[in-house]
């Protein structure tokens, strides 16, 4: 089975949550197995709602991290409040693992190949490329990453403009100088779905009313769908060959200026670097996206949660 760590900023939008619960499902299922989930963005309820949406979804074992110095760039939908009230472990922020020790901590103890999502910001996996041996790993962090990981799976940069810019590169100095060294020092290879894919994919259209999904989508102004970016990634990556997802690749090096936050791309054959180009209409992606995260019954689900 594929084991996977996830990284999200899981902040004011609503497609880290429809791609939450892509993953929770194929996690259920027993198709993958979701071991962490490193939160690198940080609000007041970031740890509580995250929990509580995976209680909803009848999944409680999986250990969350989060980077407590993250910038909190404003704003607070309320279905993260409305999903803290379905936390059990955590109560505040600072009762989660911190985010890099458990990146280490779940690579260290791994025993296969491991696989990396980021659908947010890149400073996390940053620090973690240059971590030093301590008292989890006698490997350094580029040890561990090229000795237990596999491949990252990236949503970050625009990539039809050469040179792009996109928010998750971009957004403020951390996050550039992070995307900086991610793209240069890296030692696995990276896969990155850009904002071009997923900005005309709608996802999240005919849930049901009382879905805490859909209750995420109103509370961010999107109650008939919204941009696909973070669910096609989980979803290319849990299928884990960009063709079979229906993509075209382009192979080469990408870099990111870690004062701009522009991300440029350099053609080669055989390089670590790929970027997706759609093979197919929009509405091929929005159908396999869809089926996955539609509403249904499911363990943990409670038919109390509050319809807006």
């Amino acid at each position: 089975m594929r084991k996977f760590i996830l990284g999200t900023d899981w902040w004011t939008d609503c497609d880290d949550v429809a791609a939450l619960r892509l993953l929770a499902r194929a996690h259920k299922a027993n198709e993958i197995q979701l071991l962490g989930i490193i939160l690198n963005g940080c609000m007041e309820y970031s740890v509580t709602s995250l929990e509580g949406f995976l209680n909803t979804e009848g999944i409680h074992d999986i250990p969350i991290g989060i980077d407590l110095e993250a910038t909190d760039f404003g704003g607070n939908p309320p279905y993260q409040k409305r999903l803290s009230q379905y936390a059990k472990k955590y109560s505040t922020n600072n009762e989660a693992e911190n985010a890099l020790k458990l990146y280490r901590t779940l690579l260290a103890s791994a025993d296969e190949p491991v696989e990396l999502i980021e659908i947010g910001y890149p400073q996390v996996l940053a620090a973690l490329l240059l971590s030093k041996a301590d008292d989890i790993s006698d490997l350094s962090g580029m040890e561990l990453i090229q000795k237990k990981v596999s491949k990252l799976w990236i949503m970050a940069g625009k990539w039809d403009q050469n040179p792009g810019t996109e928010n998750n590169f971009s957004r403020n100095a951390r996050a550039r100088e992070s995307a900086h060294i991610l793209c240069k020092v890296c030692p696995v290879p990276i896969t990155f779905l850009g904002w071009e894919i997923g900005a005309t994919v709608i996802s999240g259209t005919n849930l049901k009313k009382t879905d805490p999904l859909h209750l995420a989508f109103c509370d961010h102004g999107s109650p008939n769908g919204r941009s696909s970016w973070d669910p096609m990634l989980c979803l290319l990556a849990t299928i884990g060959n960009e063709k079979e997802a229906g993509y075209q690749v382009v192979r080469g090096k990408a870099s990111v200026d870690a004062i701009t936050g522009e991300n440029w791309f350099i053609q080669e054959e055989n390089g670590l670097h790929s970027y997706v180009v759609k093979a197919f209409q929009d509405s091929y992606y929005e159908d396999e996206v869809n089926k996955r995260i539609r509403s249904h019954n499911h363990s943990g689900y409670n038919s109390n949660y509050p319809v807006m």
